[in-house]
């Protein structure tokens, strides 16, 4: 029997009244898993007897009536770590790697009783936009499996969508949550930088990276949120600001919210019918009472350059420790210490990772540091300029989260530029440090379109007011792909 259709609230019930057992309900879960990987491949690694130990230890000691999350399983994107379980970061240069400890993340998660029943298809080290740089399987879009699922976290997508898990964990350094979330049609948020802790988070971009959840609809995002958001010492980047529930505002009207839809969000390299969904939406805001004005952020469209300038050097620099001398990949045929280095990385690491740590070491060097890491910071803070005076007389921002619907599998992977310009409208918001989420807000096509809405920092109470009222009012989160039982 199949319990993907149920919401956690409905599940925690019958937890909590016994109607079905933790035990059962992860077993349902790894059924659901295992029935329809082999059509979407999602996951890296099931972890079937872990999870299912863990389910065994709740029931021992009775569901948490007053803990919406006790018992309910979580699929966790593979460059997080979860001790005694493969962590690969979709990478060869990890293909044995089994961490000793727990991300933060995952260790809140557990302690609310989550129990844990897979790690998720990614692109490698989470450097791509469509989940096709792993080294180990290409995952598909749940509506189409011609389609990419979108990257980097776009398994943590795909096993929400096709209904092999409720929930998923996936990180977001450039738009890796929000893409795939609006790609596959669920709802996926990237939080303020330092909510959720990175510690475990295998490093990319250090002063971009966050970890956030998916889920079907807008409640359980946030109920997620509420269980992995943490302050933590061990992550000297946590954000000392701390919300006690960020499910407070959700069922509250919006009316007199002032949202602003920027122009450089629908302009040139959008397409047309993105465009005409995402002036609905906002027609859809203004009927529950909300203002909508189109504002101007000048500087977003240098978003992408800066990005791949500040993040290449920041991957430069962290995935040195990656040289195959104390764990993970190393090359059989090295014979002197530069060999093993040389050797092993150029073995273990996928052809985008080198080029994004040829990239990095470039802007770093002598001689262009001034001219492209030292510009690429001067243009983020203008970027972060421009939202905090579009914050100062709004609440909101919104606009699409991708500027096309899903692309075919094997189109864009051998043009990196197509591909880093498919991230122009989630990228600026990591710049910035915003919390942002990815909600369907239709079809195109038959495959699934995104809203993007953007809050100041430490404002995903109000976005998830905003999201949670305009799901109340339409009914794409309902739809499912016919993997899960839908028309689509």
């Amino acid at each position: 029997m199949s319990f993907n259709d149920k919401t956690i609230e409905e599940l925690h019930d019958l937890l909590v009244k016994k109607e079905i057992s933790a035990t059962e309900l992860t077993q349902a879960t790894l059924e659901d898993i295992n029935a329809r990987e082999e059509t979407i491949g999602s996951f890296i690694t099931v972890a079937q007897e872990e999870a299912l130990a863990q389910a065994k230890s709740l029931d021992e000691q009775e569901i948490d009536a007053d803990n919406v999350l006790s018992g309910i399983p979580l699929a966790v994107k593979d460059n997080i770590s979860t001790k005694g379980i493969l962590t690969t970061a979709a990478s060869k240069m990890l293909y044995n790697y089994e961490p000793i400890f727990d991300a933060t993340a995952v260790a809140n998660a557990k302690q609310k009783g989550m129990i844990v029943v897979g790690k998720t298809n990614m692109d490698e080290f989470a450097m791509g936009g469509s989940t096709e740089t792993s080294y180990f399987k290409k995952t598909k879009n749940a509506w189409d499996q011609s389609k990419v699922p979108g990257g980097s976290s776009g398994g943590s997508a795909t096993a929400v969508a096709s209904g092999q898990v409720r929930l998923s964990l996936g990180s977001d350094t450039g738009g890796s949550i929000r893409q795939p979330a609006a790609f596959n049609g669920v709802v996926g948020l990237k939080p303020t930088y330092g909510t959720v802790s990175r510690f475990g988070l295998i490093a990319f971009g250090s002063s971009l990276d966050q970890i956030g959840p998916f889920a079907q609809t807008v409640k359980e995002n946030a109920q997620v949120l509420n269980a992995i958001a943490s302050e933590d010492k061990k992550d000297s980047t946590s954000a000392p600001v701390r919300i006690s529930d960020y499910t407070s505002k959700i069922g509250q009207d919006i009316k007199g919210m002032r949202i602003a839809l920027p122009k450089e969000y629908l302009g040139k390299g959008i397409d047309p019918q993105i465009k005409d969904n995402i002036l609905a939406a906002a027609k859809q805001f203004e009927k529950l009472g909300a203002v909508v004005e189109e504002v101007s952020l000048p500087h977003s469209k240098y978003g992408v350059a800066v990005y791949y300038i500040i993040a290449s050097s920041e991957a430069s620099s962290n995935l040195q420790r990656f040289d195959g001398v104390r764990y993970g990949f190393r090359a059989d045929d090295a014979n002197s210490l530069e060999d093993i280095y040389v050797k092993t990385r150029s073995q273990g690491f996928g052809d985008e990772v080198k080029r994004r740590i040829m990239l990095g070491t470039f802007s770093l060097s002598s001689g262009y540091y001034d001219a492209y890491f030292k510009k690429a910071g001067q243009v983020r803070t203008l970027i972060i300029q421009d939202f905090e005076k579009v914050f100062a007389d709004y609440d909101l921002i919104l606009g699409p989260t991708s500027p096309t619907v899903a692309f075919g599998l094997d189109t864009l992977n051998h043009d990196p530029v197509a591909m880093y310009l498919a991230d122009l409208l989630t990228i600026p918001v990591n710049l910035a440090g915003l919390p942002g989420i990815s909600l369907p807000s239709g079809f195109i096509d038959g495959l699934p379109v995104g809203l993007q809405l953007i809050g100041p920092k430490y404002g995903e109470e109000t976005i998830y007011q905003a999201a949670a009222a305009f799901e109340a009012v339409t009914d794409f989160h309902k739809q499912q792909p016919k993997i899960f039982g839908g028309d689509n």
